[in-house]
């Protein structure tokens, strides 16, 4: 029974990580007592630069309550899900496996022709039209043209 409620206890505090992460990176927060660095590992939670995104994930990082690789954005990135999303970039695919399982969205600088995924920002001077439900991996997404 020990055994069964310790795999329930670390399956719940890596769901708990994964929720505190993506709170964080979406309201610019972190919870009390969280690491935080500048680019490098951080525990879950900790507020992500400006100019950074997530890439990696640890689950067994900061006390089996994981953590997270930050690295400044660059085009063609792959990026863990919550991640936020750098100011002239867009989402281009998804990888369900990615990051260790949270998910993984592909960060390219926005330019005339490329295909953005759902939840993609659309920087000023860009609109989205024509609509392909294959692109994303299965998720759907819209051909984004300057404007």
């Amino acid at each position: 029974m020990t055994r069964i409620l310790r795999k329930l206890m670390t399956r719940t505090g890596r769901a708990a990580a994964i929720v505190a992460v993506l709170a964080a990176a979406l309201t610019g927060t972190a919870g009390a007592g969280t690491a935080s660095a500048a680019g490098g590992w951080s525990c879950s939670g900790a507020p992500v630069p400006a100019g950074y995104v997530i890439t990696m994930y640890n689950p067994s990082g900061c006390g089996n309550h994981g953590s997270w690789f930050q690295q400044p954005a660059q085009n063609r990135l792959w990026t863990c899900s919550g991640s936020p999303i750098v100011s002239g970039y867009v989402l281009t695919n998804y990888d369900v496996k990615g990051c260790s399982g949270v998910g993984a969205w592909l960060h390219e600088l926005v330019r005339n022709g490329v295909w953005t995924c759902p939840y993609s920002p659309i920087p000023a001077g860009y609109r989205s039209t024509t609509y392909d439900a294959r692109g994303c991996a299965g998720l759907g997404a819209w051909l984004t043209v300057k404007i």
